[in-house]
């Protein structure tokens, strides 16, 4: 019974000093997906490569301290992709896949437009590229799963503020059509909220204000799956206990 696990460190260097590689090694998870390494190899100590004997594959950024993604796998992967083919992301840092089998397992992190309107420009030039990779990976007829930090609250139950939000990067009209033609007509699954549909299951919260204590959050870090193992998923969870970073870990449970 697969456990898979993601996780944005907000900086892996960071998340170490806080406890995340002590909390992993107590998960027992099978994939543990991770986003926004902001390191580059020299920076990777060999718990942060292989740690408590996982298997871990990177994608680095070339801008230093910026983005960066990885797998964590308890078994060496059959073929591992670094990249989408994206000449402009690749060289952010943000896709890393690995085969297992009949299973692929992906850990993304789509960019942010928050910062400024060149890189919503860019958010959605990533948008633009993605969807057809998506549906590549769909035509393949594996199992996948998609981890990751997508940067987007898909629906009005999956922000605290989503009247105030409506023109703001990350709830944006067209953000939200993106995710809708992914589950509605490329047909992966949402696997959170196939199990969870409770309001307030937010992953991320702002460092600004007193948005954690009062949980003013967002939802935008998802399991993203084919249909057939989405319908294996048995139990969700946002790990909130302890603080890695400004994103919770999202774990789900998953029957093979």
């Amino acid at each position: 019974m697969p456990k898979i696990i993601s996780a944005n460190l907000n900086g892996i260097r960071s998340a170490h000093k806080k406890g995340f590689f002590n909390w992993m090694a107590n998960q027992t998870a099978d994939f543990v997906c991770v986003q926004e390494l902001k390191a580059q190899l020299p920076d990777m100590t060999e718990e942060f490569l292989t740690p408590g004997g996982y298997h871990g594959h990177f994608h680095y950024a070339e801008k230093k301290g910026y983005s960066g993604t990885g797998i964590y796998s308890k078994v060496a992967p059959d073929t591992v992709r670094i990249g989408f083919g994206s000449p402009e992301f690749d060289a952010e840092g943000r896709y890393v896949r690995a085969d297992f089998g009949n299973l692929t397992i992906i850990s993304v992190y789509c960019p942010s437009g928050s910062s400024s309107p060149e890189r919503q420009e860019a958010k959605f030039r990533f948008m633009e590229l993605f969807l057809p990779h998506l549906l590549e990976l769909r035509a393949e007829g594996r199992e996948v799963v998609i981890c990751g930090d997508w940067n987007i609250a898909h629906h009005e139950i999956d922000l605290k503020n989503f009247k105030g939000n409506k023109k703001n990067s990350g709830f944006l009209p067209e953000e939200r059509a993106w995710l809708s033609k992914i589950f509605d007509e490329v047909g992966f699954v949402d696997v959170h909220r196939g199990i969870d549909k409770r309001p307030e299951q937010y992953t991320w919260w702002s460092n600004r204000g007193q948005a954690y204590a009062k949980n003013v959050g967002w939802r935008i870090d998802y399991h993203v799956a084919t249909p057939g193992i989405a319908a294996q998923a048995k139990e969700v969870f946002i790990y909130k206990d302890e603080r890695f970073s400004d994103h919770a870990p999202l774990i789900i449970d998953y029957r093979l």
